[in-house]
């Protein structure tokens, strides 16, 4: 494996991100709406400080559900099927570069552009709170940052894997938007309903979150939070007690194999399919 031509790969990826104009978009509509919700949560206390910072992670939680999935899904099932279809892809395969090399160069630059939009989101209502006299609870806040990565990492990783399955750009977004639409509204009401058509046990309702990224995005987001997971109900009370201290680390180990596990599912089919 020759990292110069993933490092090449990775710049190009960067530099087609900073001119796409969908990108472009969710970046100033993620910061825009995380600066306003920080803004608004700490406009609805009477102090600043822990208030302020468990106040605005809270909310940004649902913002992150909805903008940072459909991001992901979209820019990666736009990379491999739209360069398939302007001959780009082709040409690089032309050139002296592995197959893996160029899929993990293209991912990691998406990947690093979604990190940097995610930088300026929180960054933006992370500033607004310290400037308004909160430091408290700011490792928390951090590591809810860390985990809305990880779920970005896992929606690229499903946006490739739907890139890679189909063969024109207007199908594969036309399936992310499916999956996101999908995996949105199979969430808490979705669970509820289901576990109570097939009258499913505690544990059954927890392993089928578990199918669901979003969902564990949730569930270890209020544990940075909340260090519980009562708000939740039965299904949460179940995994603290389960899992115990080790939850969180469970729940991220489980968030990893959802970014992993696609994206070899996609280097396979690449490899099965090629690339026309």
């Amino acid at each position: 494996m020759d990292l110069e031509n993933i490092l090449t790969l990775t710049q190009k990826e960067l530099r087609d991100a900073r001119r796409n104009r969908w990108f472009i978009l969710y970046t100033v509509a993620f910061a825009g709406l995380a600066l306003a919700l920080a803004w608004l949560a700490l406009s609805g206390v009477g102090t600043y400080g822990l208030a302020g910072f468990g106040r605005t992670g809270a909310s940004l939680i649902n913002l992150v559900l909805l903008i940072v999935p459909l991001m992901g899904l979209t820019l990666g099932a736009m990379s491999l099927a739209g360069e398939r279809e302007r001959g780009t892809l082709l040409y690089l395969f032309t050139q002296p570069i592995a197959q893996i090399e160029l899929l993990l160069g293209k991912f990691i630059g998406l990947a690093l552009a979604m990190l940097l939009a995610l930088l300026l989101g929180f960054g933006l209502s992370g500033l607004l709170i310290a400037w308004q006299g909160g430091a408290t609870q700011a490792e928390d806040y951090l590591l809810m940052m860390l985990l809305a990565f990880i779920l970005a990492l896992v929606s690229l990783s499903l946006g490739f894997l739907i890139s890679a399955a189909v063969g024109k750009s207007a199908t594969a977004v036309g399936l992310a938007l499916f999956l996101w639409l999908l995996l949105v509204f199979f969430g808490d009401l979705g669970l509820m309903g289901t576990a109570i058509v097939l009258r499913l046990d505690i544990d059954q309702l927890f392993t089928l979150a578990l199918l669901n990224p979003l969902q564990l995005f949730k569930m270890a987001a209020i544990l940075a939070i909340r260090s519980n997971l009562e708000v939740l109900g039965p299904a949460g009370t179940y995994a603290v007690r389960t899992y115990g201290s080790q939850l969180m680390v469970f729940l991220i180990a489980v968030l990893a194999v959802w970014a992993l596990l696609p994206l070899a599912i996609t280097h396979y089919l690449l490899g099965r399919r090629g690339v026309l």
